[in-house]
């Protein structure tokens, strides 16, 4: 049985376990009961009403956080020839084709996040195990795999704040929402965008209730329970 200090069995106290929190509420009463020193991020868990195992019930995307993430995003992207040059111009951290490959094949995972082009990925899926189980390989899906003209976009959402999620093995959805440091409107904002992100890539083969709990937390912090009613309604519009 895990053993927690005095410091997270304080912050426990001031979560009623049994209430469910209105967005905004929860929001507060997660940077209150952040206690270590270092800036610890917000986490958003959504528990789905979907079948991981069923190929028609899947969940994956990508949302854009119009306040960030609080941390600066390192981006790798996959080019050669002209796209490469609209990458490094684009403010792209590395660039590259084989020799970036061959790097990363030989342990190298500096980066947050990786873009690549369409030309480049019958080269960069000898990676598949490397950068998969890591949560970087590119992929059209998440809207990382994009054709030349599109990188400089792609670079530009991916360095302002733009998170993937992804439907995990147990029915969960893990999303970083920013640092508890962020004002409380800012999370609210990020929260929002996520919501209504996961919300549009609802899956036709998903059946009844689309999410079914929600809860943030921080770092090191404990979980809050949010009252979906208000959660599902949040829309920036």
């Amino acid at each position: 049985m895990t053993k927690h200090g005095k410091k997270y069995n304080e912050a426990v106290g001031l979560v009623d376990s049994a209430q469910l929190y209105p967005p905004l509420e929860a929001i507060e009463l997660a940077k209150k009961v952040a206690y270590s020193k270092f800036d610890e991020t917000v986490e958003l868990h959504l528990r789905m009403g979907v079948d991981p195992r069923d190929a028609t019930q899947q969940v994956r995307g990508v949302a854009l956080l119009p306040h960030g993430l609080g941390k600066k995003v390192r981006v790798l992207v996959f080019a050669q020839g002209e796209a490469a040059r609209d990458a490094e111009t684009a403010g792209a951290d590395l660039v590259g084709g084989d020799d970036l490959i061959k790097k990363i094949d030989g342990g190298f995972l500096d980066f947050d996040t990786a873009i690549a082009t369409p030309d480049m990925m019958g080269k960069v899926g000898r990676l598949g195990k490397i950068l998969g189980r890591r949560g970087l390989m590119p992929n059209p899906k998440s809207g990382t795999v994009v054709a030349g003209e599109n990188l400089p976009r792609a670079i530009n959402e991916a360095r302002q704040g733009r998170v993937e999620f992804k439907l995990d093995r147990t029915a969960i959805i893990h999303v970083s929402l920013g640092k508890v440091s962020f004002e409380a409107d800012k999370l609210m904002g990020n929260l929002t965008a996520v919501i209504e992100a996961i919300s549009r890539a609802k899956p036709a083969g998903a059946k009844g209730q689309y999410i079914k709990t929600a809860s943030l937390t921080t770092t090191m912090g404990p979980g809050i329970k949010l009252d979906l009613k208000p959660t599902l309604s949040l829309t920036s519009g």
